[in-house]
């Protein structure tokens, strides 16, 4: 472990809000009635950048600003290069559009066979519950969607979904997502998990949710019951830097697991943020800490207005690199691109593989090391000419 790995050195307390009874911070509600959402707020507390100044008010015309309490207190206030910062403030770069950027990058409208539900996988379906977050990641895939700051007017129809999935018994594998589904109210969520348990072929649930990184709080004694009445109930959870591993989120963490919900991390590889091997190391580290399994590291998406977040994919390549073999495999995430117009996930992987010849597949380790292994045929072989076997007593 990294000694500021510890969780001694993990974020804890109430930051600029130290004088708030502890009884509205720790109330989900309160952090989103108190969400900072006008320029005005976010001067309050640090001196924006003419880019960032600009973006915010352009902010309603693209994605809306909006960030709770709990995760500005992330923020380094005097960094203007701080990587929760870029992560969640309006940048300039959010107002020039790329040739290469898309309004729906990975093609999803194309996929639904019902407005909001996406079948682009045989066995499986994306159904948009919400257009709504706790906080908006300014290189949000569904941009277009998600705040409706772009007009999108998306309005969930759970019915007609729901339907669908009744129709389809191929669908095994629902993935809840939005927006954010944990915004929905307790009564909303139980109602909509109970109709999907209910369908026989629906074998388990996935739940897309950054709440628990950006509103801990949420994650109550309430929630996880609902859970555990409706399990089996899997998330993905959105961590992307090492300062998000914080003393609330780790006991919420706690919570889903005690619970029965198994969590995995979906990370977006992001510029100046978790570009490079060691934050990724300290990232990953600390995810297993809080019993939360690194799943994806993904290629940001091809966003409008994006360019400026954007890392190269060498780096993703590099960081998968530098973290196989040289930490647990529990630890080493997939990296992936969602290929873009909707051609889904593509796994991006180091060349290991070094040759394939009739006999043999020639590989190397994460050492750089050369190594062979047979192939089964030229076993097969062999064993035609082999004694036979005496029987196995029984």
């Amino acid at each position: 472990m990294q000694p500021n790995d510890n969780l001694a050195n993990w974020h804890k307390g109430q930051g600029h809000w130290a004088n708030v009874p502890a009884e509205d911070w720790l109330n989900w509600k309160w952090q989103l009635k108190n969400r900072i959402t006008k320029v005005e707020q976010l001067e309050q507390y640090l001196e924006l950048t003419p880019e960032e100044k600009a973006a915010c008010y352009f902010s309603n015309q693209k994605l809306a600003l909006a960030i709770t309490p709990y995760f500005f207190n992330l923020i380094d206030v005097n960094d203007p290069n701080c990587p929760i910062r870029r992560q969640i403030i309006p940048h300039g770069g959010e107002m020039k559009t790329s040739p290469e950027e898309l309004l729906d990058p990975v093609g999803e409208d194309g996929d639904m066979p019902v407005k909001g539900l996406v079948h682009r996988y045989p066995d499986r379906v994306l159904f948009l519950v919400t257009d709504r977050c706790a906080s908006y990641c300014r290189y949000c895939t569904r941009s277009r969607l998600v705040s409706n700051a772009q007009d999108y007017n998306f309005h969930p129809e759970f019915e007609s979904g729901l339907k669908y999935i009744e129709e389809h018994p191929e669908v095994r594998d629902v993935l809840l997502s939005g927006g954010d589904p944990l915004l929905l109210s307790n009564r909303k969520l139980d109602y909509l998990l109970g109709r999907l348990k209910a369908i026989p072929h629906v074998e388990f649930v996935r739940i897309g949710s950054r709440i628990p990184v950006f509103l801990p709080q949420r994650i109550d004694d309430e929630l996880c019951e609902i859970f555990k009445k409706h399990g089996p109930i899997w998330m993905s959870i959105h961590v992307n830097h090492p300062r998000e591993c914080t003393e609330e989120l780790y006991r919420a963490t706690e919570r889903l697991s005690f619970a029965g919900v198994p969590i995995g991390n979906q990370s977006v590889l992001l510029k100046d943020v978790n570009d490079d091997p060691q934050t990724m190391k300290s990232l990953v580290h600390r995810l297993l800490m809080m019993r939360v399994r690194p799943y994806y590291l993904y290629q940001c998406d091809l966003i409008t207005g994006s360019r400026h977040l954007r890392a190269d994919v060498r780096k993703g390549i590099e960081i998968i690199k530098h973290l196989r073999g040289h930490t647990t495999g529990y630890a080493v995430p997939q990296f992936v691109i969602d290929a873009p117009g909707g051609g889904g996930k593509v796994p991006i992987n180091p060349e290991y593989v070094q040759e394939i010849t009739d006999e043999e597949i020639v590989m190397r380790n994460f050492e750089g090391r050369r190594y062979a292994y047979p192939l089964v045929e030229g076993k097969q072989a062999d064993l035609e000419h082999a004694p036979e076997a005496e029987p196995l007593l029984v």
